[in-house]
């Protein structure tokens, strides 16, 4: 019965959207004579974003149709572009084809990596390391917190996911499965703040160095997660404790697997050195082959004789892989020159966006903006989405394992101290890093490019135009002060 309620109500609110991207996408647009308009706002708001945010919000209410409502999304943002406003790089359908002649290298990368990680993930977990874990945690409270601690060491270099489900299948054992649910919002916390200062401990993070953002300019986001570990940690710590002590009657650990430790070195190490090289000697092809999403495949094929990867991942993977790079998409292709100017009250806020909407859009969109100090960046979409269970992959995943988990009224009762965390955190390292914002890294408009390399073949200015007392005046010196 509640099933099929889930389903109606799915329905009808895909209906409520489909009608209502109809009602937009039906409003008369005046065209510019190029094709390219500026997108018509509703109470102050882009239409744009309003399809979006529609989206997004769809995603957050029906967990079970994600994919569904991204695809929806999508196809409504892509047809309103092509009907109405087009795109930076033109109108039309030709207009989305050079946009996404553009988008394609990053995308590839994305959906290379996503699933790449996730065998490399199950590398990990079938090489035994995870069953000696637990032979780590001391008695009392202390062993709760280290729990905490290695969680999220572990979100350091392997996907955040993986982290929180080895942290919550661990803490399954050593608790008997008595884990408090504030202890589970602790756990997803500690994965999630674990990866925000990696480039491979998060799809957010990793989007940031496939966009070009520096690993050291990500890095500095552990000074905030760090200093929120503390904060929500020792208090959860408490907690589970005072709701079940630790066991020590753990089941005798399998021998290490060293081949799929060394497996897992392997993939990453080639993933960095494969990144460094290309940024560093082939800069200009990195906008038009995904080296790093290869590299990391053919680390993976290459260790095939050595060990054989959980192949049966794969279809699972490119699924959800699909869901995100839809939502990636659909935020490539939105108007960020109308968002408000990023400064750290609006990475602030989107900490707390993030814990509504998914992360990864919200990066896409600040990444095309630009502006950002992304250490900051890194912190707010990362750890931000640890606040609600469903505003992270890692919480979903550990809510499936804990379904007690799936109610926001007890995530927020019980797991009071990881908002408190998130903002202590965001504090200090604006207290000691101090907020230092990049300019944008890269150009998205190869429009620009045309434009700045048109002057080179105007015909040379005659001598009217040059002669002194001229209305043109003297023509200045290239990169001399006047020269336009």
């Amino acid at each position: 019965m509640r099933t099929s309620r889930r389903t109606a109500a799915f329905r009808s609110a895909m209906g409520t959207l489909t009608a209502f991207a109809a009602l937009l996408l039906a409003t008369p647009l005046a065209q510019a004579a190029e094709g390219v308009v500026a997108s018509p706002a509703l109470f102050g708001i882009p239409v744009d974003f309003i399809l979006f945010g529609a989206t997004l919000l769809g995603v957050a209410l029906f967990h079970h149709y994600v994919l569904q409502v991204a695809l929806t999304g999508l196809v409504t943002i892509t047809t309103y572009k092509i009907l109405f406003t087009g795109f930076k790089t033109g109108a039309g359908i030709a207009g989305f084809g050079a946009h996404m002649g553009h988008e394609w290298v990053l995308l590839v990368n994305l959906l290379g990596l996503l699933v790449g990680f996730a065998l490399l993930a199950r590398h990990f977990e079938d090489s035994g390391v995870p069953e000696v874990l637990p032979k780590l945690l001391p008695e009392g409270w202390l062993g709760p917190f280290m729990l905490l601690v290695i969680i999220f060491v572990l979100s350091g270099f392997l996907d955040n996911i993986a982290a929180a489900l080895i942290g919550a299948t661990v803490a399954a054992s050593v608790f008997k499965r008595k884990v408090h649910i504030g202890y589970l919002a602790a756990i997803v916390a500690a994965s999630n703040g674990g990866g925000a200062g990696s480039v491979v401990g998060d799809t957010t993070t990793t989007m940031m160095w496939l966009d070009g953002v520096s690993p050291l300019d990500v890095v500095e986001a552990y000074v905030a997660s760090g200093v929120a570990l503390v904060v929500f940690g020792i208090p959860a710590a408490l907690l589970q404790h005072k709701h079940m002590a630790i066991s020590r009657e753990f089941k005798a650990a399998h021998r290490i697997d060293w081949a799929r430790v060394g497996i897992v070195v392997f993939i990453l190490v080639g993933a960095i050195v494969a990144n460094v090289t290309v940024n560093l000697k082939f800069a200009a092809l990195a906008e038009h082959f995904p080296f790093l999403g290869v590299a990391v495949w053919v680390a993976l094929l290459l260790a095939v004789p050595l060990r054989r990867p959980e192949w049966s991942l794969v279809p699972g993977a490119f699924k959800g892989s699909v869901f995100l790079l839809s939502l990636v998409t659909c935020a490539s292709m939105m108007p960020v020159e109308e968002l408000p100017p990023a400064s750290w009250p609006s990475a602030l806020a989107l900490g707390f966006i993030s814990a509504v909407f998914d992360n990864i859009p919200l990066t896409a969109l600040a990444l095309k903006q630009g502006g950002y100090d992304w250490g900051f960046l890194a912190y707010a979409v990362g750890f931000g989405g640890s606040m609600l269970w469903f505003g992270s992959s890692a919480g979903v995943a550990v809510a499936n394992l804990f379904p007690e988990a799936k109610s926001v009224g007890q995530w927020l009762r019980h797991g009071w101290f990881i908002p408190i965390g998130y903002v202590v955190g965001f504090f200090a390292l604006l207290g000691i890093l101090g907020w230092h914002p990049h300019e944008k890294h890269k150009d998205v408009a190869p429009a620009a490019q045309m434009q700045q390399a048109a002057p080179a073949v105007m015909p040379a200015p005659s001598a009217r135009d040059t002669a002194p007392g001229s209305a043109g005046g003297t023509t200045p010196a290239i990169g001399s002060p006047g020269y336009q």
